[in-house]
């Protein structure tokens, strides 16, 4: 997927996805960008981030999903105990 804008994440998301969506369009790990905000929100006056996450939430839209992309393993996975099959 191309990195061509901002938008909430589908694939990274406990909240709204917004900082799945950050992290995903600048390349960053999402887990760290996460707590870095949780701790400049913390020890900020009033925890002003509550405040700015919301304002992301309204501002920044959703991902599209694509149902063009495949999705899942290409072979199917097979089972130990299947019995192999022989061509005769």
């Amino acid at each position: 997927m191309a990195n061509s804008g901002l938008y909430r994440s589908n694939r990274h998301n406990m909240i709204a996805g917004v900082m799945g969506g950050i992290a995903e369009r600048f390349g960053w790990n999402v887990t760290l960008l996460r707590i870095i905000f949780i701790v400049i929100s913390c020890m900020s006056a009033a925890f002003p981030g509550i405040l700015v996450y919301l304002v992301l939430w309204l501002l920044i839209p959703k991902q599209k999903l694509q149902l063009n992309t495949p999705t899942g393993y290409p072979q199917p996975i097979k089972n130990v105990y299947e019995e192999p099959r022989h061509s005769r």
